[in-house]
């Protein structure tokens, strides 16, 4: 043979083992890094999107849900070596998602950027138009946005959500977005928040997935909660909150309505308000649950729990006289003044006619501690239990037992400071025949324990002599409702300012009571801050609104009116509520 054909034997077996080397270097040795690599570029962590809680009203109306929207981004780094986004097309994206379209063609042909978002909750409409000019990189990814059905009818108590860290800045985070802020999203959040899975997927060049490598966490959706609200009662409570505050030029307002007989929380509303369906303030005004975290002095709404502190000493009774001749009278340094010269008047007739003078004599007369025991046990200066976050405790402060003038001036509801929500279950006391319980947010199925803090006899006794407040000539007339016994107090307390002590012309009109008084169901406080037009006293203001309310609410709850007075049955049913059937 020749050198020429041992040179080509030897050329072509260099050249097979060679061959073999690499093949066996590339398929053996060099694997796991060859599939890393190839990963790298096909292999995507893909969120799998969850739905957070449901919350519902007592009857499971949506207060707030999460409906499906759309996530939009690019990945300029991962599109095809040919692929380019045309002007045409990026302008036509810029124009649906309304951004700026140099800048938007400029990102998306930047083949630096692994990952760009576009827009966040993307209606479908929207979304569908995104997808049908087939931008080169651009994808979509199904989310969830929060709903409030009731709008702001409801946002003080059921919250909002709030974007508490940019997860888009990194493609790869999982983290959600938006936490709950204030109210039952707050409160609840642990039990709302979801948790979003993770999937690992295989994209081909154009970043469309084209294989599933499965699950590798599942999607957990959020809790559902349901809450004792009655979405019926609140709606009429709000709207005549509303217009009570627009009526009256009122700058702010709020309305607690409880269940009698569970300590539920029926209806909450507060003015001002907002929907948090629209683009929020910065400043967050009209989300403040200001019947929680608003404490104010409660004026003559507190002279009942004087007058029960009278009546635990054994030394008075509803028919007990007080002398408020002439109208008014110096108590040490502390000037009283009724409005006008009600003259000799029962116990009961001077929570009728609100008298001051009368309600200071009762007070000078009963031990120091006396008042401060029963606005202590009715649940003054302590949180309810409610679950609503930052509940304000209000103060009730034992160190001012000191003072004579301060131990005078809380007989009548001044020297403390209470919510709406804490007179409210001080209400909710009286009408539970003197046990307190704690209040709920959350739908409760049978009623609390509570803690007996009055004799029940006396607490229907107050109750009794409360219904006289609500008669033609007591200062809350306006709070009667035909066909029902309603029991209550008005009060219209000054406003303290800070360096300008109490002023005259700005205070807060209320009303507290109780309906029907032979059997109460609901327990309701209505509260407008600051009334500037017409009539300005809690009961030309504040009452009127609580018997509107309390009027549909009784009829929406099927408590029956009292027959016409006279009746067999009529006789019956006052028999049966005094307990003598």
């Amino acid at each position: 043979m020749s050198w020429r054909h041992h040179f080509l034997a030897l050329a072509f077996l260099g050249g097979t083992v060679l061959l073999g080397y690499r093949v066996v270097d590339l398929m053996v040795v060099q694997r796991p890094l060859l599939q890393a690599e190839a990963a790298k570029r096909s292999d995507r962590m893909e969120r799998m999107p969850a739905r957070r809680g449901v919350i519902r009203d007592r009857w499971g109306e949506p207060l707030a849900i999460s409906t499906p929207v759309y996530k939009i981004f690019a990945e300029p780094k991962y599109m095809k070596a040919n692929a380019v986004v045309k002007p045409a097309q990026a302008r036509a994206l810029a124009q649906v998602l309304a951004l700026d379209g140099d800048d938007l063609e400029r990102r998306l042909n930047d083949r630096r950027i692994g990952y760009t978002l576009l827009a966040r909750q993307v209606e479908w409409n929207a979304a569908q138009r995104v997808r049908a000019l087939e931008v080169p990189g651009v994808r979509l990814e199904t989310t969830y946005r929060r709903y409030y059905p009731a709008g702001e009818v409801a946002v003080q108590v059921v919250g909002f959500m709030g974007q508490v860290r940019d997860a888009d800045s990194d493609r790869e985070s999982l983290a959600p977005v938006e936490e709950g802020r204030g109210g039952i999203e707050l409160a609840f959040n642990d039990r709302l928040r979801m948790q979003p899975g993770v999937r690992r997927v295989v994209r081909d060049r154009d970043s469309h997935n084209i294989d599933d490598l499965g699950v590798v966490t599942p999607p957990k959706d959020g809790e559902d909660v349901t809450l004792s609200i009655d979405l019926r009662l609140q709606y009429q409570a709000y709207r005549e909150l509303k217009a009570a505050c627009a009526g009256h030029d009122a700058a702010s307002g709020s309305l607690v309505m409880l269940d009698a007989r569970t300590g539920e929380i029926l209806a909450l509303a507060n003015q001002p308000s907002l929907n948090p369906n629209q683009p929020l303030p910065a400043d967050l005004a009209g989300l403040a649950n200001a019947a929680i975290i608003a404490p104010l002095e409660p004026g003559s709404t507190a002279k009942p729990f004087t007058a029960i502190a009278g009546l635990e000493s054994g030394k008075f009774s509803p028919d007990s006289e007080f002398d408020t001749n002439p109208g008014y009278f110096q108590a040490g340094r502390l000037p009283v003044k009724d409005p006008v010269n009600y003259r000799t008047l029962s116990l009961t007739g001077v929570l009728k006619k609100s008298s001051q003078v009368g309600i200071v004599k009762l007070a000078m007369q009963l031990d120091r501690d006396a008042t401060y025991s029963v606005l202590k046990r009715v649940g003054f200066g302590s949180r309810t239990g409610s679950g609503l976050p930052a509940e304000h405790s209000g103060l009730l402060d034992a160190r001012r037992l000191e003072r004579e003038v301060d131990r005078l001036t809380w007989a009548y509801g001044y020297g403390f400071s209470v919510t709406p929500l804490q007179l409210a279950r001080a209400y909710l006391t009286l009408a539970r025949a003197g046990n307190r319980p704690e209040l709920s947010i959350l739908r409760v199925d049978s009623p609390p324990a509570g803690e007996q803090v009055i004799d029940p006899t006396i607490a229907r006794t107050m109750i009794s002599m409360l219904e006289a407040v609500t008669e033609d000539a007591g200062t809350g007339h306006g709070a009667s409702i035909a066909g029902y016994r309603v029991a209550g107090k008005t009060g219209t307390a000054r406003i303290y300012a800070r360096n300008r002590g109490y002023d005259e012309n700005n205070h807060s009109a209320l009303f507290a009571g109780l309906v029907p008084a032979e059997n109460p169901a609901i327990v309701m406080v209505v509260i407008l801050n600051q009334p500037s037009k017409g009539v300005s006293g809690g009961g030309a203001v504040a009452a009127p609104v609580f018997a509107r309310v309390a009027e549909r609410s009784l009829r929406l709850l099927g408590i029956p009116r009292l027959p016409s007075p006279g009746t067999e049955e009529s006789d019956t049913r006052l028999l049966a509520s005094r307990g003598m059937q």
